[in-house]
């Protein structure tokens, strides 16, 4: 290991990270759009500045690990258990709708595959990459609209919530199935015998760690153990039940979710995300992504990804509200809300990736989804808002 190397690269990558999102920012895209196009010009596509290595890949595999973490500590237990029956369908729908037209969208252009074969789990995994929710830039727009504690906006993010926690159930499913000796009921089994372990486990965590926020409130110990519970339920989940990493941190995260430090914990964990990991990651996906490789076939098929992407959320959660008794425009709003993606979809593609069973030229498809549904999603749902304020008037 070149120590002079890595430290040259890390300049590379968090300066030219950084600009391109603070650029992307500026052009109200996501940040992480940006800091993926830094990693897309500094590596094989365009300048091939930087390779990506085992340091690289071990620092992006943290980056992973501390950004699902930061996921759980952020869900709201309590809207959970309040989110009812509705919030749940429209969740299940959310996940189930994209998992079907993602897996049939991969079958069209690359063939019907039988059930179990390789080819089937690819497409599989494509319609998985597809159940991801990112609803940061839904919840901004509602914000300024004043819309954010409406019937309307609570759904959404409960929903959301909902939607995160099946996805990371579906993702280490698929994941399982990737296994040649495994098979569907072994992997649900461990799943849900990981699962168990962590509601029996996790609420003796809770306790313990409760008292110790009450005792040392605010203190560094505090999102020191939130981290060292974060990294070993991330080696447990993937060591001894085959489950993957991200979700043993994500699963952390719900744990701590509920203490009175919770937000303190996760502004101490951004720090670290914010200022090297989480740069090093996102960056990484355009490292491993050679843009120089990419033909007509995938263009055509990243064409198809991001319409089919964005439909599947609002026939999945839009119809279905609509179903629900939610009149037209609420039901759009709702669709609409949810066809977001972000970091989660990226980090489900970077695990298919690195478990072999997709290969880098798809990230040019989800980095396309999360760029379009950013920048349409705001318009959109302003539209509709706009337009019930035009006909009240």
């Amino acid at each position: 290991m070149d120590t002079i190397q890595i430290l040259r690269d890390l300049v590379i990558i968090i300066v030219s990270a950084k600009f391109f999102g603070l650029i992307a920012r500026r052009l109200h895209a996501p940040q992480v759009a940006g800091e993926i196009v830094a990693g897309l010009l500094i590596g094989p596509t365009l300048f091939n500045l930087v390779q990506a290595g085992d340091f690289l890949s071990g620092m992006a595999e943290i980056g992973v690990i501390l950004l699902m973490f930061s996921a759980g500590l952020e869900t709201d237990i309590e809207k959970l258990k309040k989110s009812g029956l509705k919030a749940t369908i429209l969740a299940c729908t959310g996940v189930a709708v994209p998992l079907v037209m993602g897996t049939i969208l991969y079958m069209i252009f690359y063939g019907f595959a039988a059930p179990g074969s390789v080819e089937f789990i690819k497409a599989l995994f494509i319609g998985t990459i597809l159940t991801a929710t990112s609803v940061s830039i839904t919840v901004q727009v509602l914000k300024e609209l004043g819309k954010i504690s409406t019937d309307v906006g609570t759904t959404i993010m409960s929903a959301a919530i909902i939607d995160d926690v099946i996805g990371i159930v579906v993702l280490t499913a698929v994941l399982g199935l990737k296994d040649p000796d495994s098979n569907l009921l072994a992997v649900c089994l461990k799943t849900m015998a990981f699962f168990a372990l962590s509601v029996v486990v996790g609420i003796g965590i809770f306790k313990a760690m409760q008292k110790m926020d009450q005792r040392w409130p605010h203190t560094r110990r505090i999102p020191i153990m939130g981290l060292a519970l974060a990294f070993a339920l991330a080696y447990i989940a993937d060591k001894y039940f085959g489950v993957a990493d991200i979700t043993g941190a994500y699963v952390a995260g719900i744990i701590l979710s509920s203490l009175d430090d919770s937000e303190y914990i996760d502004r101490k964990m951004d720090i670290n995300s914010y200022m090297i990991f989480g740069p090093v990651f996102f960056a990484s996906v355009g490292l491993q992504t050679n843009l120089r490789t990419v033909d007509i076939t995938i263009l055509a098929f990243s064409a198809a990804f991001v319409v089919v992407g964005l439909l599947a959320k609002v026939i999945g959660c839009g119809v279905v509200a609509k179903c629900l008794k939610y009149n037209t425009s609420d039901s759009l709003k709702i669709g609409v809300g949810m066809m977001t993606r972000g970091e989660v979809a990226l980090i489900v593609a970077q695990r298919g990736l690195k478990a072999d069973i997709v290969d880098s030229r798809y990230f040019t498809a989800v980095i396309l989804l999360i760029v379009v549904s950013s920048i349409l999603t705001p318009i959109f749902l302003k539209a509709i808002y706009a337009s019930d304020e035009a006909k009240k008037a």
